[in-house]
């Protein structure tokens, strides 16, 4: 059995370097995370949502508080979720690109405002509308718990995932052999 490739070290830098690349071995799903009302709109690609609970339905974003989207989550206590499929990968990109701001993130995109005003991105796997009902400030970041308001699905089964370092499309139906590429037992998606 082979060692694996990890090696502690005193320096804080050197343990946050090392706990990113084992962090980058953990696939996650690609969603878009949308704030603002009227036209002061924002948005941010993030990795970090996950189900708080089924019963009452929460989530959970963990936001940066210096992300542009921070500050409009705390002040109107709203937020969407886009959960993106395998083909909006540009999408991702762009809601992550640090010289687009604001209202410059949407432009070129399909979107709307959801009952709740915040803007919502037409096409995505899902789309969700969140009233806040918690922010737990640790470190630089902000634990979001969010309470779902409403949500659309979509009728496509295809996603978007990051893992280590790239964007991974999958699409159940074609995909079959790029899952076995990232080390996803086939037996567990047929």
């Amino acid at each position: 059995m082979s060692r694996p490739d990890i090696h502690l070290v005193d320096a804080d830098h050197e343990i946050e370097r090392q706990f990113r690349l084992v962090m980058r071995r953990l696939p996650g799903g690609v969603c878009i995370i949308t704030a603002g009302q009227g036209e002061d709109i924002t948005g941010m690609t993030v990795t970090s949502l996950t189900s708080l609970s089924a019963s009452p339905p929460r989530l959970l974003v963990s936001i940066n508080r210096q992300a542009s989207s921070f500050a409009p989550i705390v002040r109107h206590r709203l937020f969407g979720v886009n959960i993106l499929g395998s083909d909006q990968q540009a999408l991702a990109e762009r809601f992550s690109n640090g010289r687009l701001k604001g209202r410059e993130r949407f432009e070129g995109t399909d979107w709307t405002h959801g009952a709740s005003g915040v803007p919502l991105l037409q096409r995505s796997l899902a789309m969700i509308e969140c009233q806040v009902e918690e922010i737990i400030e640790r470190h630089s970041y902000g634990i979001i718990v969010g309470r779902l308001a409403s949500m659309e699905l979509s009728h496509r089964l295809s996603g978007l995932t990051y893992w280590n370092g790239q964007y991974v499309q999958i699409d159940h139906g074609a995909d079959l052999d790029l899952l076995a590429e990232v080390s996803i037992p086939l037996a567990h998606v047929r």
